[in-house]
């Protein structure tokens, strides 16, 4: 299998530079992004699991990686996973950049709905299809959780858990004017609707790291639209080190720091 289609985007306001390898065409209503850096077998893991699930027969899988250099973007790898099209970001920015890129493109191939996973292979990828029946159902915002009624919270390190349910959980709960459970976890769904509305405006350069995430969860239930959450399962590796990118004192304090601003409405348009 060839490339299909390869593009070189230049940066443009609150979108990064990036280039597009699209190995197949748009196949589906909806598409699943994945942002990586370097996170060489669990990534491979995962696409292997969402693989076996057959996830390709009910999503485009679409990686958003940041500049991996581990070897684990090999294209004959992706390819054989089912891997539909892969975009690497070509500007600075972490996570929230990741994501900006995946969702102006996404929205560019005229998707109904996006879900986001870590690629890190702690989140039960074989769920995907339960986001998209809710996204048919009319909601715009779908949130997996770990900690309602059938969600399974495995090996989930103690700190977390109580930073989770006494801090972040809570004050994005009062934010929203919605209770959430799980609101650190990536595993989510939007409605193209809720991503074009001009009160969103998800694509502006401010969402580089974990504000885009903490906004978008906020944003939609104050403004009247459809959320809910569905049960997932997050685990954790028993022994190894726990997979993230979140740095104990730094990430943890931004986080915070992110948290105060979107309780005040900072990242409204």
């Amino acid at each position: 299998m060839c490339i299909k289609s390869f593009m070189i985007y230049d940066k443009q306001a609150g979108v990064p530079a990036f280039e597009s390898y699209e190995y197949e065409n748009k196949n589906s209503d909806y598409v699943l992004l994945i942002p990586v850096i370097n996170e060489g077998e669990r990534i491979l893991k995962e696409l292997y699991r969402a693989f076996k699930h057959c996830i390709y027969d009910s999503v485009d899988i679409v990686i958003c990686d940041g500049g991996s250099t581990d070897g684990s973007m090999d294209e004959k790898k992706l390819k054989k996973l089912k891997v539909n099209s892969l975009l690497i970001k070509k500007s600075p920015g972490n996570q929230g950049t990741q994501l900006r890129m995946g969702i102006w493109w996404a929205l560019k191939r005229g998707y109904k709905g996006l879900i986001t996973i870590d690629g890190n292979n702690k989140d039960s990828i074989e769920d995907v299809p339960k986001f998209i029946d809710k996204l048919k159902e009319g909601y715009d915002l779908v949130q997996g959780s770990r900690f309602i009624d059938n969600g399974r919270n495995i090996n989930t390190p103690l700190g977390r858990n109580v930073a989770i349910k006494l801090i972040h959980a809570p004050i994005t709960s009062l934010a929203a004017g919605f209770k959430y459970t799980d609101t650190t976890n990536a595993f989510r769904a939007y409605s193209s609707h809720y991503l074009c509305d001009k009160r969103v405006m998800p694509l502006r350069d401010i969402f580089v790291k974990y504000e885009l995430l903490a906004y978008l969860s906020v944003r939609a239930p104050k403004l009247g639209l459809r959320v809910c959450e569905i049960p997932v399962t997050r685990a954790y590796p028993r022994k190894a080190a726990v997979p993230t990118k979140i740095s104990p004192l730094k990430g943890n304090a931004e986080l915070l720091v992110v948290l105060i601003k979107n309780l005040f409405g900072k990242y409204n348009p």
